[in-house]
């Protein structure tokens, strides 16, 4: 028998939040608790069961209080935000909130205390920000520009101000997008919406200091995409539109979506960390910008921004993907995460 474990989906469409159980290798929904319009990615708390979730029109931060019996949330503070954030991430001790905003092309730390979002630290600035990572100690913070095509290192300052430390570029017009640190922090790993590749950095774990190293595509060469360019219609014109990746945490695989083709692509990890060659490529969810695999590395759910399913995949030992279950979710569901 697996364990129990809670996976919440965010609806943008419908401005909610649904939780299943995982159990046995199926899916069980428990709640579907209206959050926010365009409720898109949030983080979770999970010692103490909060969810700090980002609304738009207005755009607002929301600290919501998590059932974990029943699965039900409740929203227990709003905190106005200058402009849709794209992205939020947690510190270790749920005592700071970092995010930014695509559209607002600012990030912010903001102070968190018994789930109230406190005033936020001075912004910074990068064109169209689309992600933002934390290091284990809180002291370090990267903000992935895909308008600048580059990673920015800030350290997390005194009154929760983010000081600029460095930059790393990625590929000219490869349009960087979400970035994931492996667990000894020697590794950065990050996918391009452009161009459909996952670029491997090493991370020197004194400095923070990023450096590529390696690169592989994850487009299915099947599906006969070429590469994307801002602006243009990925789905008119056929071309590669990369979203999301994710680590096992055993370390040894990757995962990262593609939401023209609707695919997912397994990537073997050596054992420094070095890409191999994609070696599965998983028909999913109708447009996949979220997935999340969960904490014990025996689950990938994925959902899709044209569909109203969640799919839940067994993880088999090569990475690859065999489907176990699937279920209804809201509308323009596109994030994932677990507790």
């Amino acid at each position: 028998m697996s364990h129990s474990v809670l996976a919440l989906v965010a609806n943008a469409g419908d401005g909610s939040i649904t939780t299943f159980r995982i159990v046995d290798d199926r899916l069980r929904r428990l709640a579907v608790s209206e959050v926010a319009p365009g409720c898109s990615t949030f983080a979770v708390d999970r010692d103490r069961y909060l969810l700090y979730a980002a609304g738009k029109d207005p755009a607002a931060i929301l600290s919501c209080a998590l059932d974990p019996a029943t699965g039900q949330l409740e929203t227990i503070a709003t905190r106005p935000v200058d402009a849709n954030l794209t992205y939020l991430a947690l510190t270790l001790r749920g005592d700071q909130l970092l995010g930014v905003s695509y559209d607002g092309g600012f990030g912010c730390c903001w102070p968190v205390a018994g789930g109230q979002v406190g005033e936020p630290g001075e912004p910074v600035h990068h064109r169209n920000l689309h992600a933002v990572v934390i290091t284990r100690d809180s002291r370090q913070a990267y903000l992935v520009s895909l308008g600048e095509d580059l990673v920015a290192r800030y350290a997390i300052g005194a009154d929760h101000r983010l000081v600029a430390e460095a930059t790393v570029a990625a590929p000219t017009g490869s349009g960087p997008r979400h970035l994931v640190l492996n667990a000894h922090e020697t590794a950065a790993y990050l996918v391009t919406e452009f161009t459909g590749e996952v670029l491997y950095y090493r991370r020197d774990p004194d400095t923070g200091d990023l450096s590529l190293q390696d690169q592989t595509s994850v487009v299915d060469p099947q599906a006969g995409l070429r590469p994307g360019r801002f602006g243009a219609d990925p789905l008119a014109e056929r071309l590669i539109w990369g979203a999301d990746l994710h680590l096992a945490p055993q370390q040894n695989h990757l995962w990262a979506s593609e939401r023209t083709a609707s695919t997912l692509a397994t990537v073997p990890l050596g054992l420094g960390g070095d890409l191999a060659p994609v070696t599965a490529i998983t028909a999913t969810e109708n447009q996949p910008r979220g997935f999340a695999v969960t904490p014990d590395g025996r689950h990938l759910l994925a959902v899709g921004e044209r569909s109203t399913t969640a799919t839940l995949y067994l993880i088999q030992p090569d990475g690859s993907l065999r489907q176990t279950d699937q279920q209804p979710t809201g509308t323009k569901a596109n994030w994932v995460r677990f507790i």
